[in-house]
This record gives C-alpha cells, structure tokens and sequence, in this order.
C-alpha cells in the first residue's frame, strides 16, 4: 500500500505567500463493522497488533481484528497492556518486539495511548539506530514504511491520533509530554468503527469529546489554518455541540456522530497545527496526572478569554456556526466560552483545578465554580448542529452584564 496522500496549496497573509501541505491517510473507512475492512490489507505476510488494556478483548474486537487479519492470509502477533501515557522505555521495549517479529504490518487498535506509542514504536522499528533526542524535533524523520505500513482502529473519541502526524510519548525522568510531529507518522489505513466507542464509560466520553473540541477549535484559530483545515475544524465543531451531550447520555446515534466529528476535526488540527491549550495540557497532565481531555476542557475557556484579543472573529465565527447568541464578535466570543463551560458542567468536569503541592505527593481537587452561568441546551436535531438558549432571565443587556461579570471574575 503507498504512503499517505498529500495535497499542497499555498495562502496568502500579510502580503506574504506561504506554502503549506495537506497529509491525511490513503484511506479511511468508517461505520458500524468496518473493522472487517482490515481485510485490505491481504497480500502482507505478518501483523503486529498494539493495544492498550482489556477493553478491546473484553468488547471482542482485538478478537475480531485478529481473525479477519489471519483470514486474509496473515500471521499476527499482539502486544496487550500498553499503558496510559505510555513512556520511552515501553516504546522502545515494542520496538524490540517489532524487530524480533519483523511485520509487514502494524495494527494499533484502542485509545490515543496505544495507537501513540505503536507509531512511535515503527520510528525505532524502521531505524533502530535513532535515539529519542533524534525523534523530538518537529518534522525531522527520516521516511518510514521500508518495512511496515501502519493502520489505526481508534476506540475513543477525541484523540484522532488515528488521520494526525502526531504521537505524544512521555519521559518520565524529566516529567515531559513531547508531542513527537512528522508528516509521516500519519498513518496509511484509518478504520472508524462505530460499534467501538459504544463501550466508552461516560467520563471517558466527556474527556474525549472535549478534547476533539478544543482540536477544532484551535485549528480555526490557528496561525496555520488554510482552505483545507477551515472547513474541517468547523464542521467538527458544529457536530460536536449538536452530539456531544446526547453522547455522554450513551445515545448510539450520537456516539457515532461524534466519533467522525473528531476525526474531522484530527484532520483540521494535524494540518493546521494547535495552540496553548494543548501544550499547556500537556505539561498539568505529565506533572499531575490529570487526563488530557479533561485539562483541555478546563483550559479552552481560558485560553480563548487571552487569545480572542488576537483572534476575536474566528472565535466568533464558531459561536455563529454553533448558533449562539450575540450582536457582536465580542459578545459572540463570550457566550462560546460560556457555552463551553456549559457542556464542562453538564458532564461533570470541573471548571477549574487547585493543585495542592504537599512534599513529594500531589493532589488535584475539584472546584466548582460559584458563577452563574446562563443555561443552555441542544435543539431537536432538525436544526442541524444550531444551539438554542432556554429563556433568558432578562434581557440581552442582563446577558451582556453578565458575560462582563463572569469575564471579570475568571481574570481574578
């Protein structure tokens, strides 16, 4: 199978014209029993299957994955138990693996953890000479596929590590998330399985979705946002708003929605880069042991408060495409922000995190917010991804009042 498919284009800003490049996976097949679709791939000779915990043997799909793989020809081999998180030690551990098993192909099957470290496990499988200090700079690897090409099957909803050039590894000597970034850790075949984030716990759900959310959202806003990521990350967003309650809820329909919406919104971002919300994620997350998702659903409102000044319209082109109200990017920018600690409440995220720092232990304890945050609520699914505000109390001046009033407080 060739490598993934590139597009390039060029924009222009500030009288300057840049070149940028568009890489997505060769191809992406996505629906209720597209795991059968693992049967592509008949011609190799040997698979190495990476996933995390037990939930993909429990759900019977690493089974499933398995047979269709075996029917077609392949002898497999599986590495279980790939933590959260997973560290340079356990990558570098698979990649010995992939060396003594020398696959033809790569199957990463579960969360972002897994499908993480099984990329980062084929750069040291494909040239076991590199050191992780050669990895981390951005953009820097050598090619890849000379002995395996690489498949995603995610079973979260949110990463979309599965369609991104991303894999983030953590050094646990120093405490740091690195984010490893090259075009060619995008993966070749991408699998979304709706029957997979069927099993996802309602915590998970939220975290998850929420990150796919600040994906979008930072992708709009992004310095390298072009035509190919815009329509993406607002698409993304406008799923993301219509489904991610109903979702948390465990309604079947949502969870499929969403599991697209986040893939859409892993293109938008993996071409068009992220922003603060996420490195900072990612140092809190590495240091304390926060989730990912749920770090980044307390970060975005924040971050949008400091960046908008910069980037007010985009911002406000979201609220718009999501249906919020306001007469003016000022007033739109605020109500996505309260929209976002809305969907943070609503599935139980804390608006904020107070970090107690005692000796050698660290604690993270919840903070609920005092605020009176104005109500909010999905409308039927005719009106297509639009937000409807229950009545307000008063009137659009009250609103504005109390948007400034909720501005200050969150400044303090």
């Amino acid at each position: 199978m060739p490598g993934s498919r590139q597009a390039a284009g060029i924009f222009r800003k500030k009288e300057e014209i840049f070149m940028f490049r568009f890489t997505l996976p060769r191809d992406i097949y996505a629906g209720y029993g597209a795991i059968e679709k693992l049967a592509v791939l008949k011609g190799h000779k040997r698979a190495f299957i990476c996933t995390g915990g037990h939930s993909m043997r429990r759900g019977g799909f690493l089974q499933k994955a398995e047979k269709v793989l075996k029917d077609n020809g392949m002898e497999t081999r599986i590495m279980e138990g790939i933590a959260p998180d997973p560290s340079i030690e356990a990558v570098r551990e698979g990649a010995k693996a992939m060396s003594e098993f020398q696959p033809d192909v790569i199957v990463a099957i579960g969360g972002g953890s897994p499908i993480d470290a099984a990329k980062a496990m084929w750069v040291f499988y494909e040239h076991p000479e590199l050191s992780f200090d050669d990895v981390k700079k951005p953009f820097s690897l050598p090619p890849l596929r000379q002995k395996a090409i690489f498949v995603a099957i995610p079973s979260t909803s949110g990463t979309a590590t599965e369609v991104t050039s991303f894999s983030v590894i953590t050094d646990y000597s120093t405490g740091i998330k690195y984010p490893l970034a090259d075009f060619n850790l995008t993966p070749d075949l991408a699998i979304l399985d709706l029957d997979i984030p069927l099993t996802m716990p309602p915590k998970l759900t939220a975290h998850t979705g929420m990150d796919a959310l600040t994906h979008a959202t930072e992708a709009y806003v992004s310095t390298c946002a072009n035509g190919f990521t815009d329509p993406l990350a607002k698409q993304a967003v406008s799923d993301i708003f219509d489904s991610i309650l109903e979702s948390y809820h465990g309604d079947k329909e949502a969870r499929g929605k969403m599991h697209i919406a986040q893939c859409l919104a892993g293109m938008a971002f993996s071409n068009g880069l992220l922003g603060i919300t996420h490195s900072l994620a990612h140092k809190i997350g590495a240091v304390f042991h926060i989730p990912h998702g749920c770090a980044n659903a307390i970060l975005l409102p924040y971050v949008i408060q400091y960046n908008k000044k910069a980037c007010m319209s985009r911002y406000a082109d979201l609220a718009r495409i999501v249906g919020l109200p306001g007469h003016t990017d000022a007033q739109l920018v605020l109500s996505y922000e309260d929209a976002i600690r809305h969907l943070d409440r609503m599935m139980d995220i804390p608006l904020s995190s107070k970090i107690t720092v005692f000796r050698k232990s660290c604690t993270w304890k919840r903070r609920t917010s005092s605020l009176t945050m104005p109500s909010w609520t999905p409308a039927p699914r005719k009106t297509r991804g639009k937000w409807m505000m229950k009545p307000w109390a008063a009137s659009w001046n009250a609103l504005t009042t109390e948007n400034q009033s909720h501005s200050e407080n969150i400044s303090t």
